[in-house]
């Protein structure tokens, strides 16, 4: 009987550390470089805007602006002339057509009474640097034998014959002080240039038209017809 006591003290003092409750210490805080600290997102950069796109040349829609050198080398931008009527020509000196029209059709001393009632008038280049009439000397040459006083554009990489849609010489556009392109097409309705074989018999000057209904402030009355000529030369 003592022995079985003895042995009961015994193990009620092996059991009683399994009992105790086991100690804790706090945890150390971490150290300030290991916090982590709440990140602001990161800015998201607003996605950058198209360059705004050139839009073709549609009649009755605004026409799309350009900026071209004359044959001095000055700059001549479209939208500077906003509140007139603008004529555009589209132009190769060494054409039949061309020649033909400015020293016997409808586009001799066109431009110049046109001016005189304070339209403005260009000229335009758009056949590619050693093609026919592109040379800087054939436009020079034909601008003083052809009396013309209005001013010469080069389009040498024909970006803004392309935006018209360009395709003879001459090509002829007239947009209204508005800035809305009313007219697309030929000078007049002969085909030889010359005003003498006009179809249908009766000679009908398109241009000339369109600056006089645009004067008395009726809606032009054709407005697109298929130019003749020949062809604009462009580059590849």
């Amino acid at each position: 009987m003592y022995k079985f006591g003895i042995a009961l003290v015994l193990a009620g003092t092996l059991l009683l550390p399994a009992c105790r409750k086991p100690e804790t210490r706090p945890e150390a805080p971490p150290a300030s470089s290991q916090i982590e600290t709440p990140q602001a997102p990161a800015a998201t950069a607003a996605p950058s805007a198209p360059e705004e796109a050139k839009t073709q040349a549609v009649v009755g829609q605004p026409a799309p602006d350009f900026t071209l050198r004359d044959l001095d080398g000055n700059e001549v931008r479209l939208s500077d002339q906003k509140g007139k009527v603008v004529v555009l020509e589209w132009f190769n000196p060494e054409c039949p057509f061309v020649k033909a029209s400015h020293t016997k059709g409808s586009l001799k001393d066109a431009a110049a009474k046109a001016q005189a009632n304070g339209v403005v008038w260009f000229a335009i280049n758009s056949n590619a640097p050693g093609t026919q009439g592109s040379a800087l000397e054939a436009n020079q040459k034909a601008k003083a034998e052809f009396g013309m006083n209005h001013p010469i554009l080069r389009d040498e990489d024909g970006a803004v014959g392309k935006l018209y849609g360009a395709k003879r010489t001459p090509h002829m556009f007239v947009i209204n002080a508005e800035g809305v392109l009313v007219y697309a097409g030929a000078i007049d309705n002969s085909p030889d240039g010359e005003g003498e074989s006009p179809t249908g018999g009766t000679l009908v000057r398109y241009v000339e038209e369109a600056l006089a209904d645009l004067a008395a402030g009726k809606p032009v009355r054709t407005t697109q017809t298929e130019a003749y000529g020949c062809t604009v030369k462009y580059g590849n």
